[in-house]
């Protein structure tokens, strides 16, 4: 895809792109998609996803408790608990707020791990990583930052999120629709959203405006991005994920330079340009 090629012009130092459709078939890529980058909060929807698996097997319920008073394991997902951005304390009712939380995802790491009886690390991996041979990915501490993937591995997950093997295609949906609709939230780096639509794990576009996906992108595009410059989404409508990845922190050039970037990649798609090169996984 010479949509990709967008990727030489960022102000980074490493960067590495790649597009895979929901048939699993790979549209293209550009860079060194073996290289092992940060995540950051692209930790998250992997982190999420464990959490799901978890709950398919029976080891929790969605709407057990989890977190400060009244919160449940679904609040914690939707960042929806009352918990602040990084402390351990709530800031507000649970299911009144969409408060961004790294924390929320720590209790709920600590909730699994508790639950299972296997450290959330090692609970990922053999719900997440090993099944789907994503055999660069690790996630050693925070599962709201701590993660370290490839294109290539997160390319298998993008796929994973189009055709689901390990969860119910309903739990996928479920992830992936809005909850608790209507809450006001702050999106970091883009400022204020009314509303800051949010599934479980998983952040949903809807017609949030400044956005970190494109102009062009359906209300339904779902995903995350990271302060490590990184990102994943998956946009139902144009039947594709894109990855892409970074060694630059985010800031004012990634919010200038993936917007566009997004757009190219989805206009390439629509006009059939974008042939498959493989398949993800």
């Amino acid at each position: 895809m010479e949509s990709l090629r967008i990727i030489e012009t960022w102000p980074v130092e490493t960067a590495a792109a790649a597009v895979v459709r929901a048939d699993g078939s790979v549209a293209g890529s550009h860079g060194p998609v073996g290289h092992r980058f940060a995540l950051a909060s692209v930790t998250k929807p992997l982190a999420a996803y464990a959490a799901l698996v978890a709950f398919e097997e029976g080891a929790i319920e969605l709407d057990e408790p989890a977190g400060p008073e009244g919160s449940t394991v679904r609040h914690l997902l939707a960042h929806t608990s009352g918990l602040a951005f990084d402390e351990h304390r709530a800031m507000a009712a649970p299911g009144t707020r969409r408060l961004y939380s790294n924390a929320g995802f720590e209790v709920l790491g600590d909730h699994i791990a508790k639950a299972t009886g296997i450290p959330f690390a090692e609970y990922v991996h053999q719900a997440v990583f090993e099944p789907l041979g994503m055999v660069s990915t690790t996630l050693d501490g925070s599962p709201a930052r701590d993660g370290v993937s490839t294109v290539s591995d997160l390319l298998r997950f993008a796929a994973e999120l189009q055709a689901p093997r390990l969860l119910d295609v309903r739990t996928v949906a479920e992830a992936t629709s809005v909850v608790h609709p209507g809450l006001k939230g702050v999106l970091p780096g883009y400022g204020s959203q009314s509303p800051n639509d949010w599934g479980l794990g998983m952040e949903i576009r809807d017609g949030k405006s400044p956005h970190w996906t494109g102009l062009t992108s359906s209300p339904r595009t779902f995903g995350h991005f990271g302060q490590a410059g990184t990102f994943l989404w998956v946009d139902p409508d144009a039947r594709a994920a894109c990855v892409a990845l970074t060694d630059r922190p985010f800031g004012p050039w990634a919010v200038g330079a993936w917007t566009p970037f997004t757009d190219a990649v989805l206009a390439e798609l629509r006009s059939g340009q974008a042939g498959p090169a493989g398949r993800a996984a």
